[in-house]
């Protein structure tokens, strides 16, 4: 009976939403890897680095100015992507924004 409440406790932890996943934060001012960033959190709904639709939209050719994707990753958007503004700077955002619009489909 004791591996009850255990087993209860490794389900309930591995049943986190997958866009609750977060990011580890590079210092300020230290360029990071935002390739790696999207494989490794952003990649849970934005497919193929943000070049295909997932849970979320694709990002690739976005139509929308920086001041929206801004506002997106600082704010999330209630009940589809959580906000990232703790966990990144604004120069860490902008990173984020200039790999969005350097987006291209991979050749091959």
């Amino acid at each position: 009976m004791t591996l009850l409440p255990a087993a209860l406790a490794v389900s309930v932890a591995c049943a986190v939403p997958v866009h609750a996943q977060s990011a580890t934060p590079a210092p300020d001012g230290e360029t990071f890897d935002v390739g790696q960033l999207f494989a490794t959190t952003c990649g849970w709904c934005h497919s193929d680095g943000g070049r295909a639709a997932g849970k979320g939209p694709q990002l690739m050719n976005t139509t929308h100015d920086d001041d929206y994707l801004r506002s997106r990753i600082k704010n999330g958007k209630p009940g589809a992507m959580p906000a990232f503004g703790e966990t990144f700077s604004d120069a860490q955002i902008d990173q984020i924004i200039t790999y969005i619009r350097q987006l291209k489909p991979h050749e091959g």
